[in-house]
C-alpha cells in the first residue's frame, strides 16, 4: 500500500500522485492543515455572525441568484439544495483511478484553511480515499469555469451517503456502502457545499493521469525509434551531439542522447550506408519528440501550481479579515495545458505512424509489409491502416475545447473554459497513441528478423524481452492478438523513475 502525505507545506507533484493512478493509498495529513482548516472555520463562523451585508454563496443564492439573500437558519439546507441540485453529470463515468486522485486533490486544495469547511469533511474525504470508496462521477457536465461542479458534487453527494460508489470493484449504493463501514454521513453547514462544488479537481485529475502516462509514453517512443532506426538500417548522424548543441532545446538535446545511449554498442547503426539521408519521420525524431517533451515539462509546471492551490470561492483570509468573491475556480490554465499537451501527444503518434509506414513500405531490403512471403500473405499491411485511423481520430480531437465558450447562469457565467471537454479528449487522444505505439513496436520487431547484423545490446534485450509475449510472424494470423500483447508489454514495460521523469533541462 502507497501512501501519500498532504498538507499546506507538501508541493504535490504528478510523480507523487503515480500511485494513486494505479491502485488504492493511505493518505498522511500533516498536523498543520488540520489547524488552518479549523481556524479558517471559526473565522467564517465569526463573518457570518458580524457582517452586516450578504456574502456570496453563504447567505446568498449562486450564480445569477447571487442577490437572493438566505435566511440564517436555512444556510445548511442551502448548501445540501446545492449538492443535489448541481449532480447533473451524463455521459460515461470516469474511470475510479480518476476519482481517486480527485479526492485526494480536493484535501489538498481544503487543507490550506482558506475555505472555510468543517474538519470532519476533510476527515470524510479521506476515509473515502483509505477505504478506497469511489464516487461515481460521470465525463460531461463541467464547463471548467466556476471549478468542475457537475462532477464534484456527485463527490459530495457521496459523502452525504446519497447517489453510488465503486467499491470493492462494484458499484453500489453510497448509503449501503456507509452503512457497511460504519461511516456517518456528513451534515454540511454553510459555505460547505460550495467549498467542495467550486474547485479544478476533475480537470486537474485528467491532466495529473495525462502527465504520468504521456512522461511514460516519450520514453516509449525514444526506444522505438531507436528500434525502428535499426531495423530501418538508419543513420546515426542526426542524433550526434554538435548538431543538438546549436540549437539547445532540452527536449530536442535530451531526446538526442537518449538514442544515442540506446544505440551504443550496435555494429548495424556503424556500418557503412549506402544512402545519404533518412526520411524525416527518422532524421527529424529529435526535434519532434524533444519539442512534446518540452511542452510537457511547461504543462507539468502549470499542473504543479494547480494542484497545490486554491481554486474555491468566496476564498477566506482570516489574517486579512477578508472574505473575497472571485474567480480562482475558472479552469483557462488548466484547459489551455491540456489542449496544448494534446497536440504535442498527438504528434508523437503521427510521427510514429510515418516510421510503422517505411517500414512496411518495402525499403531498404525490407520485404513488402515485413511478409517473408508477400502476396499470399499480407503480412502487416493493415496493421499500419489501424495506426493510420488512430493518428486521424487524434487529429480530429486536437481541435482545442479551450477556444470555446457558451455562457451559463443567466449571463453571470459569461466565459467558461471548457476545459473538461479539454480534459476528456486528451485521455482519448493518449489511450490511441498506446495503439500507435504498439503497432510500431510490433512492425520494429517483425523488421528486425531481416538483417543479422547485431544491435545494440540494449535493444537486443528488449526485442527479445518482446519475442516472448508475440513471435515472430511467418504467415498471417489474427494480428489483433499480437497488437493487444504488444499493447501490454508497452504498459509494463519496466521505466527507471529517474528516466521516466527526465524531461531534459534548460
Amino acid at each position: 500500500m502507497s501512501h501519500i502525505t498532504i498538507g499546506p507545506d507538501i508541493k504535490l507533484t504528478a510523480r507523487d500522485l503515480t500511485p494513486a493512478l494505479y491502485g488504492s493509498v493511505q493518505l498522511t495529513i500533516t498536523d498543520d492543515a488540520r489547524q488552518r482548516v479549523e481556524a479558517g472555520r471559526a473565522y467564517l463562523e465569526s463573518a457570518i455572525t458580524k457582517s452586516k451585508t450578504p456574502i456570496y454563496g453563504i447567505n446568498t443564492g449562486f450564480g445569477s441568484l447571487c442577490n437572493v439573500q438566505v435566511n440564517d437558519d436555512e444556510l445548511a439546507q442551502l448548501q445540501e439544495n446545492l449538492v443535489e441540485s448541481h449532480a447533473c453529470g451524463m455521459g460515461d463515468q470516469i474511470e475510479p483511478a480518476l476519482v481517486r486522485i480527485m479526492l485526494i486533490l480536493k484535501i489538498q486544495s481544503l487543507c490550506y484553511g482558506h475555505s472555510g469547511v468543517q474538519w470532519r469533511t476533510v476527515e470524510q474525504l479521506k476515509t473515502f480515499v483509505d477505504r478506497d470508496i469511489l464516487p461515481v462521477v460521470y465525463e460531461s457536465g463541467s464547463l471548467g469555469a466556476s471549478g468542475d461542479l457537475a462532477p464534484l458534487a456527485h463527490i459530495a453527494l457521496a459523502m452525504m451517503g446519497k447517489g453510488e460508489v465503486v467499491y470493492k470493484g462494484k458499484q453500489q449504493p453510497t448509503a449501503d456502502v456507509l452503512s457497511k463501514e460504519n461511516i456517518s454521513p456528513i451534515q454540511l453547514v454553510s459555505k460547505e457545499g460550495l467549498a467542495l462544488l467550486n474547485g479544478t479537481q476533475f480537470m486537474s485529475a485528467y491532466l495529473t493521469a495525462a502527465t504520468i502516462l504521456s512522461a511514460r509514453m516519450l520514453y516509449q517512443a525514444d526506444l522505438l525509434a531507436a528500434l525502428s532506426l535499426e531495423a530501418f538500417d538508419g543513420r546515426p548522424e542526426p542524433f550526434c551531439d554538435p548538431v543538438h548543441r546549436v540549437r539547445p532545446h532540452a527536449g530536442q538535446r535530451l531526446t538526442a542522447a537518449r538514442i544515442t545511449e540506446m544505440l551504443e554498442g550496435s555494429k548495424r547503426i556503424s556500418r557503412l550506408k549506402q544512402h545519404v539521408q533518412d526520411p524525416y519521420s527518422f532524421r527529424c525524431v529529435p526535434q519532434v519528440h524533444g519539442a512534446s517533451k518540452d511542452t510537457l515539462r511547461f504543462v507539468m509546471q502549470t499542473l504543479h501550481t494547480e494542484i497545490n492551490a486554491v481554486s474555491d470561492n468566496p476564498t477566506l483570509f482570516p489574517d486579512e479579515d477578508l472574505v473575497v468573491s472571485a474567480g480562482n475556480f475558472h479552469g483557462q490554465p488548466l484547459a489551455l495545458a491540456l489542449d496544448y499537451l494534446a497536440i504535442a501527444m498527438a504528434e508523437i503518434g503521427s510521427i510514429s505512424e510515418r516510421r510503422t509506414y517505411l517500414l512496411v513500405s518495402g525499403q531498404r531490403g525490407l520485404p513488402p509489409f515485413l511478409s517473408p512471403n508477400p502476396g499470399l500473405n499480407s503480412g502487416l499491411m493493415i496493421a499500419q491502416y489501424t495506426a493510420a485511423s488512430l493518428v486521424s481520430k487524434n487529429k480530429q480531437l486536437c481541435t482545442p475545447a479551450s477556444v470555446d465558450s457558451i455562457t451559463s447562469s443567466n449571463g453571470q457565467e459569461d466565459h467558461v473554459s471548457m476545459g473538461a471537454n479539454a480534459a476528456v479528449k486528451l485521455l482519448d487522444v493518449l489511450h490511441n497513441l498506446e495503439g500507435v505505439l504498439a503497432i510500431e513496436l510490433l512492425n520494429a520487431a517483425q523488421a528486425m528478423h531481416f538483417d543479422d547484423e547485431q544491435t545494440s545490446p540494449f535493444l537486443d534485450a528488449v526485442w527479445r524481452s518482446f519475442r516472448d509475449d508475440v513471435s515472430y510472424m511467418e504467415n498471417d494470423r489474427i494480428l489483433y492478438r499480437d497488437m493487444d500483447a504488444s499493447r501490454r508489454f508497452l504498459s509494463q514495460l519496466s521505466i527507471d523513475d529517474e528516466l521516466l521523469w527526465n524531461l531534459g533541462h534548460e
